[in-house]
């Protein structure tokens, strides 16, 4: 590893962890596209990166701090944990076994209409 490649590691690191902090995203806006763009990776590598980064320790942190200010709905959080990780081991399976040049469309075209839908309201 080089000493660009951990610079370029850190600005992700800290972009990638206040946008999550501030506004719940992150790894799929900030940390994937970086990774592929400035670092040259393969989507599976930049989104299986990602998925490791925002692990229980890092999420941890934000969550204490949403906590603290009375911003957790635990019943919520619950149920979508129990789901998350039935969801999270089917969309692994499913895009380690999609070829780059299709998994990049979808990626990118998920955020497009995420994007769209969050600017243009209900």
């Amino acid at each position: 590893m080089t000493l660009n490649q951990i610079i370029i590691l850190a600005i992700i690191g800290i972009v990638g962890g206040f946008v999550s902090g501030s506004m719940g995203v992150g790894g799929g806006v900030i940390i994937i596209p970086a990774l592929v763009f400035f670092l040259g990776i393969t989507q599976h590598e930049a989104q299986g990166t990602s998925v490791a980064v925002l692990s229980i320790p890092v999420a941890l942190v934000a969550a204490i701090n949403y906590y603290k200010s009375g911003y957790v709905n635990f019943k919520f959080a619950a149920i979508i944990i129990l789901t998350f990780v039935i969801g999270g081991y089917l969309g692994s399976k499913f895009a380690v076994n999609v070829p780059e040049k299709v998994l990049k469309p979808i990626f990118g075209g998920l955020l497009l209409l995420v994007g769209i839908k969050m600017i243009l309201g209900k």
